[in-house]
């Protein structure tokens, strides 16, 4: 672990790994709480590394200082839940030792029943010996290779403070003020700060540039669409959006989150019927193949059939309709709208009888 003034936090997380881990090694950036403190307890593995705006300087350290056959990392505010610490404690037990990087869910928001509503999968575990290297000064990342599978055990990202929201901005311009060019992650991800900083025409020449790129991934790209039409939104330019996400057709078969962004527009419309096929496809293309990049659950499942109960009410498909609207009910339970949505159809019923009487 990395960690700069965590002292709200770091009890939380190493208390959920404490019995996983068999090592501890935190690597302290320059706190000035009692974030040093309270590590102490749970391990005599504490570095110091000066702060030179370069995370992945900082990890690359900490992972200098590992001397056990797979290296698993976290950030303070991270915490394993204990339904997966079971998981890691079985994966631990049973993978092989021929495996490079395992891959896990990383969950980071949540609903008001604690349930994952946005996650994508991270390289979790590495093996040591195999010497991997964290690239970017922000967003730091290893890019898979080797020997790569897909696990089911999961961090969860529990923040309890926000974060200094013009950090990374001001480091992506301090690189690029030094004449730094950034490589494709980098620069996608300098868009999407500038989007959130609402330089909408800044973020979308960024976005464009890094999709006409022939390296980068190919999940990043995909999103890097939906972040464009993001910023032709916030240009008031709903042409040039739809644009940009049909444009994500091009990185494969169309993840449920592009799809709703799809859908949503010709609802936004009243075109209804070709709004239910957006939908329609978010449902079918729900499952995640494990190189979706960010997922949003309610995109995978219960904001599609919700959409589609409506779109096929102002169609007059009131059947149809209600079929989606308990879809959805089953997909997240107690929700409000399908309650009203249930009164509705109810109520049609009623009036139905009366005048069929």
């Amino acid at each position: 672990m990395i960690v700069k003034n965590e002292q709200d936090v770091i009890a939380r997380c190493l208390e959920s790994v404490k019995d996983i881990a068999d090592e501890i090694i935190i690597v302290d950036t320059g706190s000035s709480d009692k974030t040093v403190e309270i590590a102490s307890h749970y391990t005599q593995n504490i570095y110091h590394f000066d702060w030179i705006d370069d995370f992945s300087a900082a990890r690359n350290f900490s992972f200098s200082k590992a001397t056990k056959e797979y290296i698993l990392w976290l950030d303070a505010d991270d915490v394993i839940e204990p339904k997966y610490q079971k998981e890691f404690i079985t994966l631990k037990q049973t993978l092989p030792h021929t495996i490079d990087i395992v891959m896990l869910p990383y969950h980071v928001a949540f609903d008001e029943n604690n349930q994952a509503i946005h996650s994508y999968y991270r390289e979790r575990l590495l093996k040591r010996e195999s010497n991997f290297k964290w690239l970017g000064a922000v967003h730091e990342a290893i890019t898979p290779n080797g020997n790569v599978v897909f696990k089911k055990a999961a961090i969860s990202h529990k923040k309890i403070h926000p974060s200094d929201p013009d950090r990374n901005i001001r480091i992506f311009e301090k690189l690029l003020s030094e004449g730094q060019n950034l490589e494709p992650r980098q620069q996608f991800y300098y868009a999407r700060e500038l989007y959130y900083h609402k330089k909408f025409h800044e973020a979308a020449e960024e976005l464009k540039a890094f999709l006409s790129r022939t390296d980068g991934w190919a999940e990043d790209k995909s999103d890097a669409c939906r972040r464009l039409a993001d910023c032709y939104y916030g240009l008031s330019n709903d042409g040039k959006a739809l644009e940009a996400l049909l444009l994500g057709l091009k990185y494969g078969v169309p993840r449920p989150e592009l799809c709703c962004d799809i859908g949503k527009w010709f609802f936004d419309r009243g075109c209804f019927a070709e709004a239910a096929y957006w939908y329609r496809q978010a449902l079918k293309n729900r499952k995640s193949t494990g190189t979706d990049g960010f997922m949003q659950e309610e995109l995978r499942g219960y904001v599609p059939c919700i959409q589609l109960c409506v779109c096929y009410d102002r169609m007059g498909q009131w059947e149809r309709a209600e079929r989606f609207n308990e879809m959805a009910e089953r997909m997240k339970p107690g929700t409000p709208a399908c309650a009203q949505n249930r009164e509705y159809f109810q109520r049609r019923k009623e009036e139905s009888g009366t005048k069929t009487g």
